[in-house]
């Protein structure tokens, strides 16, 4: 078998972001490196069924609205 053909795979610590934390295994950073999370699922409104939020950048969704708004759902 080729050597150093794989990544090394240790344990690291997962902060969550309500400041829980667990010890999994990974590839990421050396052993014993802490990985800190922004967005987790405690937190993310696709896993706590929060509301989505459309952010309209460059007014896309605005003319995509004006062009398209007659159309209706039967």
């Amino acid at each position: 078998m080729k050597q150093d053909a794989h990544p090394d795979y240790h344990f690291i610590t997962v902060v969550m972001t309500d400041g829980t934390s667990y010890r999994t295994r990974s590839t990421y950073g050396k052993e014993g490196a802490t990985l800190q999370l922004d967005i987790d699922p405690r937190t993310h409104p696709a896993w706590t069924g929060g509301a989505q939020h459309l952010i309209d950048r460059g007014g896309r969704v605005s003319r995509f609205n004006a062009k398209f708004g007659a159309f209706t759902r039967k």
